[in-house]
């Protein structure tokens, strides 16, 4: 199988907003990595196929719509029609130590439903049923903690320890928290 060919861009058209809100969500969030599913890009791009746009920490920003892969220099300047969107407030955490094995996480109390509540509500900024990821570091080389989240709420939030995903019930962290249940710094992901 070959390698599909990179093309260097100043644009991805459509695609601009979402590459600025990452980009910037990369920074709010203190996050290692800021990961958009977007269902029909629109223009060039066409409704066929979902775009992936990937935007992680000194590195190009990469888009990638079905076979065809676009770089763009992580500090371009992009001509948007309209700012960024302002923000969740993400509060600056230490990095938690997530087991991958286990699915056991030390955190601050209430960091790991602070970083899934403020991840749903920037996944919204998105629209339709669009998916965000973002990733952050862990106290662990190489294994990073991310929160999943549909924009559209359809689906429970996904954590994830390296390559390891524990899909949250319905209704979590809200839920367990209205209902006495624990709002402590390990959920139940095992």
């Amino acid at each position: 199988m070959t390698e599909p060919s990179v093309d260097l861009v100043a644009t991805v058209g459509p695609l601009d907003p979402v590459v600025a809100l990452l980009r910037e969500l990369l920074h709010v969030a203190s996050a290692n990595r800021a990961l958009a599913v977007i269902e029909r890009p629109g223009g060039d791009f066409g409704d066929d196929e979902p775009a992936v746009v990937d935007v992680e920490r000194l590195s190009p920003i990469e888009v990638t719509v079905g076979e065809r892969v676009y770089h763009l220099p992580h500090s371009i300047d992009l001509d948007l029609d309209v700012p960024v969107a302002t923000l969740p407030a993400f509060k600056p955490l230490p990095p938690f130590d997530a087991d991958p094995e286990t699915g056991d996480i030390a955190a601050p109390l209430g960091g790991v439903e602070r970083y899934a509540i403020d991840t749903r509500a920037a996944a919204a900024l998105l629209g339709g049923a669009n998916v965000l990821q973002l990733h952050w570091d862990t106290a662990r080389p190489r294994v990073s903690f991310s929160v999943t989240a549909r924009a559209d709420d359809s689906e429970p939030l996904v954590l994830g320890i390296g390559e390891e995903s524990f899909p949250m019930p319905p209704g979590w962290p809200e839920s367990q928290t209205l209902a006495g249940g624990s709002t402590a710094t390990e959920p139940d992901v095992g």
